[in-house]
C-alpha cells in the first residue's frame, strides 16, 4: 500500500488511518465533528496527495482537452480553473477532474487517485490523432487542501502574494513558504472556500509546518477524509463511485452545467441523447427525518413503500445537525419536501427529499 510523504506526520498526530485508493490515508485524527465544523468556521489542511496529476502541452494540446472534456476548454484562460468530467461512449463518465490552464498550450489536469491508470490510459488512445504531449507526474506532486475562511489569512502569511485578489476557479504559480514556482488552485471540495496547494513531495512537509506554525491563531487543525466526505455531501458534491461512474449519466448526476455538446466532445452525442429524451432518475438530497443516517445501498421507498430510488453517500450533517444523503430518485417522483422512506435492511425510517445543495457555500 501507498503512503504519501506526510505519512509519519499524520501518525505523529494520532491519525485514525485507512486504505483509501490504494494509498494508507488518515480518516481523522479525533472528533470528525470538530474536524468538519473547523473547516466550516475557520480553516483545515487535508493531506490528499493521492490524487493524480497530469500535465497536458504542446500546440495541440487545448484541442485535444476540447475533445476529452465535457465543458468548454477554450473558453478557460491562463491562471483559471475548470471542472469537468471525461465522458465515456455509454452516456457515463471515466472520471471527473479539474483542468488549469497554467500557461498558453500547458495544463495540468487533477484526477481522482482510483482512476488514475484508467484515465492515463484513456487519454493516450485518444492522444493518436492529436499527438499533444502528456506527463504523468502524479507520483512526484504532493497536494495539500486548505480549506475554510480563514484560509486566505492564513496563505497571505507564508507568502508575498495576495490571495485575496485570486477570485474562484483560478490559479498562480508563486512562492508559499519560501518554495517557488507553487502551483495554487483557488478551488476545493468542501463548500467553504480555500486553496489547493501542488508541489514537489521534497518540499510539502516544509509547507506542512509553515501553515501550522502560523495558523495557531485560527486554531488550526488537520483534516480527514471522514471530515472531507461530511464537508462535499453538505455541498451535494458528487463522489466518483457514489453519484458518478460509468453507467451514470452526468445529466442525472446534475452535471449539466459543464456539459458543453456544442464542442462535440468525445461521446457528445450519446450525452445529447439524455439532453433530449431526459433521464429516468434525478440526483437529489434526502434528510432523514429520524436519528438514522442513510447509506450508499439504501432503498428509497414512496409513502405506499414501493422503491422510487436509491442512496448513494450518506453522513451526519454536523452544520444541519441531523442525518443527510444524496441519491437518485424516479424523475417523476421527485417533489422536494415530499416524505418518502428509506429502508437500511434492519428498519424502514421516515425521510424527505431535499434540494441539493443542503446548505450554501
Amino acid at each position: 500500500m501507498k503512503k504519501t510523504k506526510l505519512y509519519e506526520i499524520h501518525k505523529s498526530l494520532g491519525a485514525n488511518m485507512t486504505s483509501f485508493a490504494g494509498y494508507n490515508m488518515p480518516i481523522s485524527y479525533g472528533s470528525i465533528i470538530n474536524e468538519h465544523n473547523c473547516v466550516r468556521n475557520s480553516v483545515g489542511v487535508f493531506d490528499v496527495s493521492h490524487m493524480g496529476e497530469f500535465l497536458v502541452e504542446g500546440e495541440n494540446a487545448e484541442n485535444f482537452l476540447q475533445y476529452c472534456c465535457s465543458n468548454d476548454i477554450k473558453k478557460l484562460f491562463i491562471g483559471g480553473a475548470q471542472y469537468n468530467y471525461f465522458p465515456n461512449l455509454n452516456s457515463g463518465i471515466i472520471d471527473d477532474l479539474i483542468v488549469y490552464k497554467l500557461e498558453e498550450n500547458k495544463y495540468i489536469l487533477v484526477v481522482n487517485a482510483s482512476n488514475i491508470e484508467k484515465d492515463w490510459e484513456h487519454l493516450n488512445s485518444l492522444n493518436k490523432k492529436f499527438n499533444a504531449v502528456l506527463k504523468n507526474i502524479s507520483e512526484n506532486i504532493s497536494l495539500l487542501s486548505v480549506q475554510g475562511p480563514n484560509s486566505t489569512n492564513l496563505l497571505n502569511k507564508i507568502s508575498d502574494f495576495n490571495f485575496g485578489t485570486l477570485k474562484n476557479y483560478m490559479n498562480c504559480v508563486t512562492n508559499i513558504a519560501g518554495i517557488k514556482k507553487v502551483i495554487v488552485g483557488s478551488t476545493g471540495y468542501t463548500g467553504a472556500g480555500g486553496y489547493e496547494i501542488y508541489c514537489d513531495n521534497e518540499n510539502v512537509q516544509r509547507i506542512w509546518d509553515a501553515l501550522f506554525n502560523e495558523g495557531n491563531e485560527f486554531n488550526i487543525l488537520p483534516i480527514g477524509l471522514a471530515a472531507r466526505d461530511s464537508l462535499r455531501i453538505e455541498m451535494g458534491y458528487c463522489l466518483y463511485g457514489n453519484e458518478i461512474d460509468e453507467n451514470t449519466s452526468p445529466i442525472e448526476a446534475g452535471l449539466s452545467w459543464i456539459t458543453r455538446t456544442e464542442t462535440n466532445f468525445y461521446g457528445s452525442s450519446f450525452i445529447e441523447e439524455d439532453i433530449k429524451k431526459g433521464c429516468k432518475y434525478m440526483i437529489t438530497g434526502i434528510k432523514s427525518e429520524e436519528r438514522i443516517i442513510p447509506r450508499k445501498g439504501n432503498i428509497i421507498l414512496n409513502s405506499d413503500k414501493e422503491k422510487i430510488g436509491r442512496i448513494t453517500s450518506g453522513t451526519f450533517s454536523p452544520t444541519l445537525k441531523t442525518p443527510i444523503g444524496i441519491g437518485f430518485i424516479l424523475k417523476d417522483k421527485l417533489n422536494y419536501g415530499e416524505e418518502v422512506f428509506v429502508d437500511n435492511n434492519r428498519k424502514i425510517f421516515k425521510a424527505k427529499i431535499y434540494s441539493l445543495p443542503f446548505i450554501k457555500s
